[in-house]
């Protein structure tokens, strides 16, 4: 009779070595596949290109994050202009103590690539064999592709590839991906657009979300514990920005800044005039959705009047300490930069 191999659970060996093994300790295990993801602007390139500095020349990421493997790092970057890129590895190298010219990470030149057409496929399998990376980046996923991202038979057969090519050649794989807008209130692996496949397919991912100036980062391992809302900012020293965790006080900084509603209410208070969307939208440097959503929160708490010539805030609640020098021209935007 043909049966499977079974054996009692009491016997089976026991493994002496750790549970994980890390490529970057806490951040990504060794020869994993998974997605960096978050909302547009979150600085998901960064985040990705500090890790490619890190794996390339051992140096912790984001200054704090031990690399336990190194070597070559491989990086597709399909929306940035290589000059970009390169002037953002430069800074991260500065601010990383890494020097620039030797960091072994190979950047892909093609103007396009292509993982859902065989040619594509072989091509990368090809240059990944000739290169032997420990870690190969792709960024981002929709421009990798033309498939439909909610359809899971189509994007698994992608992340399929993927995997085999883990598998063959023995390396990480990080694939960075969008979120949806305005997901924050999701759990950060059901935010990302598409199909589940791309949450489930992951063995690490890592997720950035923004509330407004302050960026946080959380883990996610299949094999290891998990870390929510590590704070981090984005710092310039001279031309060079790179990422890092934030300290206590710049955290505390970025919670003093004013919220949306804060900053368009204080704007209004400044003005002696009604002002429409598009010249409130201009002061206060926000979306227009966004101050249309804070406008109806301020007229329904009845802070707010609106006439044929826009929102004003009623009289009552105005606040000479909170005036705006600059005035409003015939076209809706101020001859200076407004402050609250």
């Amino acid at each position: 009779m043909n049966q499977l191999p079974v054996q009692r659970a009491s016997e089976l060996s026991i493994d002496s070595a750790p549970l994980t093994h890390w490529l970057v300790q806490g951040l990504w295990s060794d020869q994993a596949v998974g997605i960096l993801g978050g909302e547009p602007k979150c600085c998901k390139s960064f985040l990705a290109l500090d890790l490619a500095v890190s794996v390339a020349s051992g140096a912790p990421c984001l200054r704090q994050f031990p690399v336990r493997h190194s070597g070559p790092v491989l990086l597709f970057p399909a929306e940035d202009s290589l000059a970009v890129v390169r002037r953002r590895l430069e800074g991260i190298c500065s601010a990383a103590g890494v020097g620039f010219q030797s960091l072994p990470v190979e950047v892909i030149t093609a103007p396009t690539l292509r993982l859902d057409t065989p040619k594509d496929r072989e091509r990368l399998s090809n240059t990944v064999q000739a290169h032997q990376p420990r870690l190969l980046i792709l960024d981002p996923l929709i421009r990798l592709h033309r498939l439909d991202e909610n359809d899971a038979s189509q994007i698994a057969a992608l992340l399929s590839y993927l995997r085999q090519l883990q598998r063959a050649f023995h390396l990480a794989v990080l694939l960075v991906h969008h979120a949806r807008k305005d997901a924050n209130a999701t759990r950060p692996g059901q935010a990302l657009r598409g199909s589940s496949e791309l949450h489930g397919w992951g063995d690490s991912n890592l997720y950035m979300r923004r509330r407004g100036a302050q960026l946080t980062l959380s883990t996610e391992h299949r094999a290891a514990a998990s870390e929510n809302h590590i704070p981090l900012q984005l710092t310039q020293t001279g031309s060079a920005l790179a990422l890092s965790v934030a300290s206590d006080s710049s955290i505390a900084e970025a919670d003093s800044e004013p919220s949306a509603l804060q900053r368009v209410q204080q704007i209004l208070a400044g003005l002696d005039q009604p002002v429409t969307v598009q010249q409130l939208r201009k002061l206060c440097g926000l979306r227009t959705a966004t101050v249309c959503s804070c406008l109806a929160q301020l007229i329904d708490s009845g802070m707010v009047s609106r006439d044929s010539k826009g929102y004003q805030l009623k009289l009552a609640l105005q606040s000479p300490a909170l005036s705006v020098s600059a005035p409003i021209d015939s076209q809706g935007s101020g001859n200076g930069k407004h402050s609250p």
